[in-house]
């Protein structure tokens, strides 16, 4: 894998992640968040998709390796709804 490939699977990654934050409603971070989401959705998206013996949907394919565009985005958005849950700030009080 070459250097333009590695910066499109980033790029891919990012806007999948960025996706994912959109949809749960929660961001907590910037581009590089976003990149390391879509990362992770991909993996747990990937994960969820054999347990339950779903197929690739709409896999993009960099470098002569395929990246699961829809299962990232869902892997990533249920890690964000995840992370959401866990930090959740105390309400601000205002006198």
């Amino acid at each position: 894998m070459g250097i333009l490939e590695f910066l499109l699977l980033l790029l891919i990654a990012g806007v999948c992640g960025s996706l994912a934050q959109s949809l749960v409603g929660y961001s907590h971070g910037g581009c590089l968040v976003s990149i390391v989401l879509g990362f992770i959705g991909a993996l747990i998206g990937t994960w969820l998709a054999r347990v339950l013996s779903l197929p690739e949907i709409l896999p993009v394919q960099v470098g002569g390796h395929s990246f699961p565009i829809i299962w990232s985005i869902i892997g990533a958005a249920l890690f964000s709804a995840l992370l959401a849950l866990l930090s959740r700030r105390p309400p601000v009080v205002r006198a």
